[in-house]
């Protein structure tokens, strides 16, 4: 193929990886406790979540949002809450430290640094 043909292919496979996100949440691996159970109060999903670090490059999806593209060969990603903050470094890879919210694939956003 010519560099010329293939240069549309790229776009392309993009848009439909992104396009598919909400198809493919981040899977996390979960550790059993050995400890026994106690009573304890109930916590809400943002007190059980912790803010993590994901890398990755910000892109702009066909809807006009921003993502986080942390797999650009599985086309893999999440969504970011924080428009404006993740416009600033639209086609850069970064550093997104938030709460990861597994249900919507969306990323809380505290903070997006230039990795």
């Amino acid at each position: 193929m010519t560099k010329g043909k293939t240069l549309w292919a790229a776009p392309l496979a993009l848009g439909v990886a992104l396009g598919s996100l909400q198809f493919t949440p981040i899977l996390r691996g979960q550790t059993q406790s050995q400890e026994p159970k106690t009573q304890q109060e109930p916590k809400t999903q943002q007190d059980t979540q912790k803010p993590q670090t994901l890398i990755g490059k910000i892109v702009k999806i066909k809807s006009g949002q921003f993502a986080l593209l942390t797999d650009e060969q599985g086309g893999k990603g999440v969504y970011l809450d924080d428009q404006e903050k993740a416009k600033q470094f639209e086609g850069k890879n970064v550093k997104v430290t938030g709460i990861l919210d597994l249900a919507s694939n969306m990323v809380h956003v505290t903070g997006i640094e230039a990795a």
